[in-house]
């Protein structure tokens, strides 16, 4: 019973930070659009800009991207080629979802690795605009790196130990795949 409300409470947990990381994508997104509309107003209307709106723009459109990598790696909404995946056995597609996490885990130590030492190769310089640490944008791939990395391995524990169904052993999921009400069909929640 307690293993029972532990699991409830951290899906629930869970659920929360990628909601939360979806509205993170969501402001990025709008502050994006605020900066540069209002930065093209400015000029053509006033013959002015502000200085800061290219770069806060682009540090924002860094966010969204890593960000939105994460929700998109939950959702398993990435590009993926399963043609031949979906054909083998189910064998074949759990031996190939281990390789696949595995080398996905590499690379994405890779990305952490680079990420730390970026942030702090670049903890000490600025920003020509904002005179922000340019740490800043290099940070993101480690909050990027480590979610990712949980969610692989939660993936790969699952894998492991059978908690997938077969239906859940291909990462990606075809635009055609959608629910009753025309929309992308969520991901089985049996595992998260």
């Amino acid at each position: 019973m307690a293993g029972a409300q532990v699991t409830s409470v951290m899906a629930k947990l869970v659920d929360l930070y990628f909601r939360s990381l979806k509205a993170l994508v969501a402001l990025c997104l709008a502050l994006m659009v605020l900066l540069v509309l209002g930065n093209v107003i400015l000029r053509y209307a006033f013959n002015t800009g502000l200085t800061l709106s290219e770069e806060l723009s682009r540090w924002l459109f860094v966010y969204l991207v890593f960000l939105g990598a994460v929700v998109a790696l939950r959702e398993r909404a990435h590009l993926g080629v399963d043609s031949l995946v979906k054909r083998l056995p189910a064998a074949g597609r759990r031996a190939c979802l281990v390789v696949s996490l595995v080398l996905m885990l590499w690379a994405n130590w890779l990305l952490v690795k680079g990420s730390w030492l970026q942030t702090v190769i670049n903890m000490e310089t600025t920003a020509p605009a904002s005179g922000a640490p340019v740490a800043v944008v290099y940070a993101v791939g480690i909050v990027y790196g480590v979610s990712a990395g949980c969610f692989m391995l939660w993936e790969l524990w699952a894998v492991l130990t059978g908690r997938l169904s077969d239906n859940e052993l291909v990462m990606v999921r075809e635009s055609e795949e959608l629910d009753a009400s025309g929309q992308p069909a969520a991901p089985a929640a049996s595992s998260r």
